[in-house]
């Protein structure tokens, strides 16, 4: 039994827009007709990436819930998702602006990415692309849980990113279309971008549907000194195409319970129009980009993501839930140097890699309330994952990573129970049984290494590990709360990058240490604040890992270093409510981490840019001017950061955004701007996670995004 009380929590939330949560809260459509002064009875918001479906605000462990409302705001400034997902979360690094979120961490470690509920990270290779498997038009809203969790298994050493995709609106046949027009503030041709989508939905009697496409062109970047932005090296955001298609249906079986299939197909593929002009770091050049053809095929995304999930909420008193899923992710890298291989007519050729990984999984959960004089919430249940991964050369079909499967079996079970009426006490554990097969393989031929076409015995090594959490939620008034937690996460190693950069010949699979989990610890204490139009949130943690893993680079090549790990940080957020109209929104983020590079159990350095974002403040003014049009400004201000190399010391800068949305007789129209004041500036991931001439990229300048949306 959850705590009841006046406390509005998603006033704490940092960046919240009060007036969209309002409506959000009483289920009104996104885009209506009319914009009312926000009111403050907000129905409880229950946050489905928690299995015991606890309440924000209400939680032991901070949480942040980004709305569709939000999202909308934020689309029209940037459709980077990247972008958006570091302009709305607190403590998640800044946007690289590339095909990869590789350096985007989340309180320093890693994020686990959900499609409402299914993984979409890759437990035993890490394309760094699980960000970019969903259109950010196709998700409701997004759950975000900080820090370590074990509440969906393998990955979220860092925390949980729910994409909690659109559901069916009322009526029996609702349409919306929406188009957007992208350009840099010189109107270049070549940096002209749109995106198009559609979508309808409705419900008929006991059955409920959605459908939704979206097409989306980017054109090329340009920095604040109007020159093209570098493409890179493993793939573009820019110069690309991308669809996205999600199909969803559901029956009511009877009041209490409902079956749903949901199937989405997202397609990111580069043109291939543009080759790199390198850098030179030390004399502070950044790279660019010239027209011209690549070597290779264009690099692209493609992945299936497709559920069936079964709910009963009065199953013999209990709530049970059940969901099977699968997903197939293809991830091709574009083309380097490091793979040649001879012509038919003895010229050199460069081959390039592609991921590819298949997972299928279940997730059944019961959970049983009013225990205990109504005291006392029992869930628990059981998930099941079974993961097959390899890394190949496209043209030569040689192996990079051998074939490798995975599986997982975990038991769960947690506990809510008030131990008095202001205090709740929640606890749980999570058994995680794990075994890795693979093969006997050699390692690849590759140009820049020295110790490849190594024989590497097969093997099936087996983990066990046993999880656990509490924390303590305490309301102290009607404006006060104050929360302490304790939780553990599970995960792998980048395993494909351990296995293809093994060095010692005939070595066991099965005796191969870096193959180990990564078990965090996160220690977290907060504290909630609400006084009517004033809200505070304040937290502080501590996450660290005995035999973490440190992205390190080794005769270029990037390896994972297997380290002790300590990282520790504060978030501050709050709102100001100005008026009934105009809301203020601020945040701050610190953090610090180091690791042990010398094995004698100390930590002794500072973790840079790869893994530790920046401090960071955050400024938004949010206002409704009248019934047709509001605004929104936001400025970020990255501070500088050293770390003990200083060629990976970082100078900061500040960013300020702008969007307008104007509510015409038919249709809503907005604009927005990225980079107002067109600074230029070399991006977070440049300075500060790696040293190379071929990765010293600026940030995008003055963007211009002009939108119209109807709903009929």
């Amino acid at each position: 039994m959850l705590i009841r009380s006046t406390f509005t929590p998603a006033r704490l939330l940092p960046l919240l827009l009060w007036p969209a949560l309002a409506n959000a809260q009483q289920a009104q459509p996104a885009h209506s007709s009319t914009q009312e002064p926000p009111t403050h009875e907000l129905s409880e918001l229950v946050v489905s990436a928690t299995r015991n479906q606890s309440i924000a605000g209400e939680t032991a462990q901070k949480v942040t819930i980004i709305t569709r409302e939000q999202i909308e705001q934020q689309l029209a400034i940037t459709q980077d998702p990247g972008q958006v997902l570091s302009n709305l979360i607190p403590s998640y690094s800044p946007s690289r602006q590339k095909l990869s979120n590789a350096g985007e961490t989340f309180r320093g470690r890693s994020p686990l990415f959900l499609i409402d509920g299914v993984p979409q990270s890759n437990p035993l290779r890490d394309s760094a692309r699980d960000s970019y498997t969903i259109d950010l038009s196709m998700v409701e809203r997004i759950e975000v849980i900080h820090g370590a969790s074990a509440e969906h298994g393998l990955g979220a050493t860092g925390g949980i990113i729910n994409y909690v995709t659109r559901r069916a609106e009322s009526g029996s046949f609702n349409q919306h279309a929406g188009i957007r027009l992208t350009t840099d503030d010189r109107f270049e041709s070549e940096g002209f971008g749109h995106q198009i989508d559609y979508r309808l939905s409705g419900q008929q009697g006991n059955w409920d549907y959605l459908a939704a496409v979206t097409r989306h062109e980017r054109g090329v970047f340009f920095d604040g000194n109007n020159e093209l932005i570098g493409v890179a090296y493993p793939g573009e955001l820019q110069n690309s195409r991308s669809y996205d298609v999600l199909a969803k249906v559901g029956y009511w079986l009877g009041d209490n319970q409902n079956i749903e299939l949901s199937v989405n197909r997202f397609e990111l593929e580069g043109h291939n129009d543009y080759v790199p002009v390198a850098g030179d770091r030390s004399a502070g050049i950044p790279t660019t980009a010239r027209r011209g053809t690549p070597l290779g095929e264009p690099g692209y995304n493609e992945v299936t993501t497709v559920s069936a999930a079964y709910s009963h909420s009065d199953w013999y008193g209990n709530t049970l839930d059940a969901q099977l899923y699968s997903q197939q992710f293809r991830a091709q890298f574009d083309t380097i140097t490091t793979f040649p291989y001879p012509g038919e007519n003895g010229e050199t050729l460069y081959d390039q890699t592609r991921n590819e990984s298949d997972k299928l999984g279940a997730k059944f959960t019961l959970s049983r309330g009013g225990l205990w004089d109504d005291r006392l919430t029992l869930t628990t249940g059981v998930d099941l994952l079974q993961d097959q991964t390899r890394q190949m050369l496209t043209h030569t079909g040689r192996t990079y990573v051998p074939d490798s499967e995975f599986n997982n079996i975990a038991a769960f079970l947690q506990t809510d129970l008030d131990l008095t009426d202001r205090l709740l006490l929640q606890t749980g554990v999570r058994h995680e049984h794990a075994q890795l097969d693979v093969d006997s393989f050699a390692t690849l031929d590759r140009s820049d290494v020295t110790q490849d076409l190594v024989s590497v015995e097969g093997g099936k090594p087996s983990f066990d590990e046993t999880l656990f959490n509490a924390g303590l939620v305490f309301q102290v008034n009607d404006w006060a709360q104050l929360y302490a937690n304790y939780s553990e996460g599970f995960g792998m190693p980048d395993v494909g990058r351990v296995l293809r950069s093994i060095s010692t010949p005939n070595q066991s699979v099965d005796s191969l240490l870096q193959l180990e989990p990564i078990v965090t610890d996160n220690r977290e204490i907060g504290a909630r604040f609400d006084w009517e139009r004033y809200g505070l949130e304040l937290s502080y943690y501590e996450s660290n890992s005995d035999y973490g893993e440190r992205l390190t680079q080794d005769n270029g090549v990037w390896v994972g270093s297997r380290e002790k790990t300590e990282i520790s940080g504060i978030e501050i957020s709050g709102d100001m409510q100005v008026t009934d109209a105009h809301t203020l929104n601020a945040s701050y983020t610190y953090a610090e981490g180091k690791s042990d590079t010398t094995g004698d159990g100390q930590v002794d350095t500072e973790l840079t840019g790869i893994n530790i974002a920046p401090s960071t403040l955050k400024l938004s003014w949010s206002a409704i001017w009248n019934k047709q049009l509001s605004s929104h400004l936001q400025g970020t201000h990255y501070f500088n950061r050293s770390v003990d190399d200083p060629e990976l010391e970082f100078d900061g800068y500040s960013l300020v955004d702008a969007a307008l949305t104007y509510q015409l007789p038919l249709g809503r129209a907005s604009f927005g701007i990225e980079n107002m004041f067109d600074r230029q500036y070399l991006t977070y991931y440049s300075q500060a996670a790696r040293v190379s001439d071929d990765y010293y990229f600026t940030g995008r300048g003055r963007t211009f995004t002009l939108g119209y949306s109807v709903d009929f």
